[in-house]
C-alpha cells in the first residue's frame, strides 16, 4: 500500500517538532548547566573567601599570642634583673664592710707591728747587757779559779746541768702530783654540783603499743572480710597488726615510734567510731599524721623552750620533736638530750665557758637519730651534716658529729657533750635495765675478764658499756694484751646479750718505784 503525500507531510512535521523539542531541551539543559556552574563557581569563591577570611583571624590571633608570650618573657627577664641588681647591691655593700673591717684590721696590726718592734729593741738591748755582765762573769771565775776558759766553762755547765736536773725532776713530780690531785678534786665537784642542779625522771618505750577494746568481737571487725581492713590499716600506717594474741587488747608492734603513735591513735579512733572501713582508715590515718606531725613540732617548741634557746632553724626543731618518740637502750632521746644540754651548761658555767653556746650544743647532739632509720650512716655524721646546712655554728657542729670519739677535739665543747652523755646514760634509772639486772650484767662482764691468768682487777664502767682491765706487766707483754682482749671481747659475746656493744681495754703499765730513805 503506498503512502500518501498527507501521511508524509505529518511524519515530516512530527520529525521537526521532535527535532525542535530535543533542541530546546538541549538549550535548557545548557542554561541549567551553565547557572549550576556559575553557582558552583559562587560557592567556591565564597568559601575561599571565608578560608582567607578565617586564616587572617587566626594568624592575628597567633601574633597576639607570640606578642603576650614575649612580653611575659620580657617581664620575667625584667624581675631576675632586678633581682640579680638587688644581690649586686647587697654583695657590694657586703664588700663595703669587710673592706673596712680589713682596713680596720691592717691599722690594729700597724700598731702591733710596731709595739713588737719597740719590745724587740728592748730585749735586744736586755740581751746586750745581760752577755756583757756574763762575760764580766767569765773574767772574774777564770781569775779566781786558774783553769783557763774552755775547762771553766766545762766545769760550771756540768755543775749547773746536775743540779737543774735534779730541781727539774723534783718539780715536776711536785707540780704533777698537786695538779692531779687538783684536776681530779674540781673535776669530781663540777660534775657533782651539774649532776646537782639537774634531775629528771625518765620514762622507757619498747617496739610495740597496746589498743584495749571493749570485746573481742570488735577484733573481727577490725580483721574484716577476708582480712581487708587490717590489711588496709597496715599499708596505710606502715605497722604491724596483732589482734589474736591477747584478749581485751590489740597489739600495733612497729621500730619506728612515730608510725606506732599514728597508728595507735587512728586505732583508738576508729574502735571509738565504729565505723572501720579501708576507706574510712585511710581517711582517719591521715588526719592523725596531721596530728602526731603538730604534736612533734609542739615538742621541739617545747624542747628549745625547757633548754632557753632560740633561733633554731624550724627543721632542726621538727626533728627535735621526733626524738620524743625515739628511744636508745630504753632512754628517751629528747628527754636525754635535754638533760645533756643542762648538764654540759652548768658544766661550762663553773669552767668559765660560753653556757649558752655549750647547752645549744648539748641539745642538738644526737639530733642524727632522728633521721639515721630512714637515711644512711651514723648519727653523729648525719647530725653534722644537718647543723652544718642548717647554719650552726663550728664547735656545736663538731660536737655533734665527734662525741663518741675518743680523740683530741677541736673545742672544748665537745669534751664536755661526751662528758655530760655519759653521765646522763650512766645514771641509775636512766636506761631500761632494772638494778637486779643492771648489777648482775655488771659482775658477769667483770668475772668473765678476772677468769683469765694474768688479769688483777677488772672495772665496768659506762653503764656496762665498757670494761677496763688491769694486768700484770710481768706475766702478759704487748702482743698478749692484744689477744687476752679478743678473747675477752668473744666471750663476752657467746655468754651475754646485752643492747649495742661493749668495749674492752686491756691495761698493761711497768711502774718503777724506789724510796729514799
Amino acid at each position: 500500500m503506498g503512502i500518501s503525500v498527507y501521511e508524509i507531510l505529518l511524519m515530516l512535521g512530527a520529525f521537526g517538532l521532535g527535532s525542535l523539542l530535543i533542541y530546546l531541551i538541549i538549550l535548557i539543559q545548557r542554561k541549567r548547566s551553565s547557572q549550576k556552574a556559575r553557582n558552583i563557581i559562587a560557592e567556591a569563591q565564597a568559601e575561599a573567601e571565608r578560608i582567607k577570611k578565617e586564616a587572617r583571624i587566626s594568624a592575628k590571633d597567633e601574633a597576639y599570642h607570640i606578642k603576650e608570650q614575649a612580653n611575659q618573657e620580657i617581664n620575667e627577664i625584667r624581675q631576675e634583673l632586678k633581682i640579680f641588681e638587688r644581690r649586686l647591691l647587697k654583695r657590694e655593700d657586703t664588700l663595703d664592710h669587710k673592706v673596712e673591717i680589713l682596713q680596720r684590721r691592717e691599722q690594729t696590726l700597724e700598731t702591733m707591728g710596731k709595739t713588737i718592734e719597740e719590745k724587740n729593741q728592748q730585749i735586744t738591748n736586755k740581751n746586750k747587757e745581760l752577755s756583757a755582765v756574763i762575760e764580766a762573769e767569765k773574767r772574774t771565775l777564770h781569775q779566781i779559779s786558774g783553769l783557763n776558759k774552755e775547762e771553766a766553762t766545762k766545769l760550771l755547765l756540768n755543775s749547773l746541768e746536775t743540779e737543774l736536773q735534779q730541781e727539774q725532776a723534783d718539780l715536776i713530780k711536785k707540780h704533777q702530783e698537786k695538779a692531779k690531785e687538783t684536776a681530779e678534786n674540781e673535776a669530781r665537784h663540777i660534775i657533782t654540783m651539774a649532776i646537782q642542779k639537774y634531775a629528771s625522771d625518765q620514762t622507757t618505750q619498747t617496739s610495740v603499743s597496746t589498743v584495749d577494746i571493749p570485746n573481742d568481737e570488735l577484733k573481727g571487725r577490725i580483721i574484716g572480710r577476708e582480712g581487708r581492713n587490717i590489711r588496709a590499716f597496715e599499708r596505710a600506717a606502715g605497722v604491724e597488726l596483732i589482734v589474736d594474741d591477747t584478749p581485751g587488747v590489740v597489739v600495733i608492734s612497729s621500730f619506728d615510734a612515730v608510725r606506732r603513735e599514728i597508728a595507735r591513735r587512728s586505732l583508738e579512733k576508729l574502735i571509738s567510731d565504729g565505723r572501720i572501713q579501708p576507706g574510712r582508715i585511710e581517711e582517719v590515718v591521715e588526719i592523725t599524721k596531721k596530728e602526731v606531725d603538730d604534736i612533734i613540732n609542739q615538742a621541739g617548741k617545747q624542747a628549745c623552750y625547757e633548754t632557753n634557746i632560740h633561733n633554731i632553724n624550724p627543721k632542726l626543731v621538727t626533728l627535735l620533736g621526733r626524738l620524743k618518740f625515739r628511744t636508745s637502750y630504753g632512754q628517751n632521746v629528747l628527754q636525754h638530750s635535754i638533760e645533756v644540754a643542762h648538764l654540759t651548761s652548768a658544766i661550762s658555767a663553773e669552767l668559765g665557758l660560753d653556757a649558752i653556746l655549750a647547752k645549744r650544743a648539748g641539745l642538738l647532739h644526737d639530733i642524727g637519730k632522728a633521721i639515721d632509720q630512714v637515711e644512711e650512716g651514723t648519727h653523729p655524721s648525719l647530725g653534722a651534716d644537718l647543723a652544718r646546712r642548717c647554719g650552726e655554728r663550728p664547735e656545736v657542729i663538731h660536737a655533734i658529729e665527734r662525741h663518741h670519739e675518743n680523740i683530741n677535739p677541736d673545742f672544748l665543747y665537745t669534751i664536755l657533750i661526751t662528758a655530760a652523755d655519759a653521765i646522763s646514760a650512766a645514771r641509775p634509772g636512766a636506761r631500761r635495765d632494772t638494778a637486779e639486772k643492771y648489777l648482775q650484767r655488771i659482775k658477769q662482764l667483770e668475772n668473765i675478764a678476772n677468769a683469765y691468768q694474768g688479769v688483777e682487777n677488772s672495772y665496768a664502767i659506762q653503764a656496762g658499756r665498757e670494761i677496763r682491765i688491769f694486768v700484770n706487766a710481768s706475766n702478759v707483754d704487748d702482743n698478749q694484751a692484744t689477744i687476752l682482749s679478743r678473747n675477752i671481747a668473744r666471750d663476752i659475746e657467746k655468754e651475754l646479750k646485752y643492747p649495742g656493744e661493749i668495749k674492752v681495754t686491756v691495761i698493761r703499765e711497768t711502774r718503777a718505784i724506789e724510796y729514799a730513805r
